[in-house]
C-alpha cells in the first residue's frame, strides 16, 4: 500500500491525519530519537522531515536515524534537493504555487526529478501555499516569495483551485514555521469547500483546540512542528483532537 493511500485511509477512518514535522538540522541533533519515540506512542500518523535551511552536512545521517526508530511513514518535506535521499518512504513533490519565483514553481523540481526517478521514491504531488502568519518565515525568505494575505481567502481559493486543476493531490496551506497566527479558519473553510482534494494545514498550531478548529473547518491533515520541539508531551493531545472520528 502506498503512503498516500495509507494517509487517505487514516483520514477516512479518523476524520483527519496528524503529522509531526521534524527539522533534521543540527539544532535538533540531541532530540531526534526521543521525538520519534514519542511520536510512535502518541497517535502520530506520519512524520514530515525537512527544513528550509541546513547548517551542516549531516541531513542524510539524521534522516536514517529517524527512519530506524519510526513506526510510521517518514515523508520528505522538501527544503532543497540536497536533502533528498533514499531513506524516506515518500516525498511531497511540491511546487510553491502561491509565489511567482519560477525556481520554486518548476526549477528545483526539474533538478530533483532525475534523482527522484533513480531513487524510486513515492511522490505525492503537492501545491504549497504560503499564507501570511504574521511573522517573516524562513521559507518566505529562502524562496523569495510573498505570502498570500490572510484576509484574502479569494486569492487563496484561486491558487488552490489552480493547483487542483494542475493535478496536485494535496494542497498545503502553510502559515510558516513559528507563525504568530495559524491559517485563518475562514480561509481553511473557503479552500476546502472549493476543492475536491485534501488540504494540509500547518504553521502556528500550538494547542489541541486550534487543531480541532482547523479540522472541523475542513482540513484533512494537520501539521505541527515548532510546538513539538518545545513540548513533545503535546503530541498525544493534538492527535486526539485531530482524530475526531476515532
Amino acid at each position: 500500500m502506498s503512503v498516500f493511500t495509507k494517509l487517505n485511509s487514516v483520514i477516512d477512518e479518523k476524520g483527519a491525519a496528524y503529522v509531526v514535522l521534524i527539522d533534521p538540522d543540527r539544532k535538533n541533533e540531541d532530540s531526534l530519537e526521543s521525538c520519534v519515540e514519542s511520536a510512535n506512542i502518541s497517535g502520530v500518523d506520519a512524520l514530515f522531515v525537512g527544513g528550509s535551511l541546513m547548517m551542516d552536512g549531516k541531513c542524510i545521517d539524521r534522516v536514517k536515524r529517524i527512519k530506524d526508530v519510526s513506526n510510521v511513514p517518514v515523508i520528505f518535506f522538501p527544503g532543497g534537493v540536497g536533502q533528498l535521499n533514499s531513506y524516506y518512504d515518500a516525498m511531497l513533490f511540491m511546487s510553491v504555487i502561491s509565489g511567482r519565483n519560477p525556481h520554486y514553481l518548476i526549477g528545483e523540481q526539474a533538478i530533483a526529478a532525475p534523482m527522484v526517478k533513480d531513487i524510486g521514491i513515492e511522490t505525492i504531488p503537492t501545491g504549497y501555499m504560503l499564507m501570511d502568519g504574521g511573522a517573516g518565515s524562513t521559507v518566505e525568505f529562502m524562496s523569495g516569495t510573498r505570502p498570500i494575505p490572510m484576509n484574502r481567502s479569494d486569492i487563496a481559493v484561486a491558487h488552490a483551485l489552480a493547483g487542483q486543476y494542475l493535478g496536485m493531490k494535496l494542497i498545503y496551506l502553510e502559515a510558516g514555521s513559528g507563525a504568530k497566527e495559524p491559517v485563518a479558519t475562514n480561509v481553511v473553510e473557503a479552500v476546502t469547500d472549493a476543492l475536491d482534494i485534501s488540504v494540509i494545514v500547518g504553521g502556528g498550531i500550538r494547542n489541541p483546540k486550534t487543531a480541532f478548529e482547523k479540522v472541523k473547518a475542513g482540513a484533512s491533515i494537520i501539521v505541527t512542528g515548532t510546538v513539538i520541539e518545545e513540548n513533545s508531551n503535546l503530541m498525544s493531545e493534538l492527535a486526539d483532537a485531530v482524530h475526531w472520528r476515532a
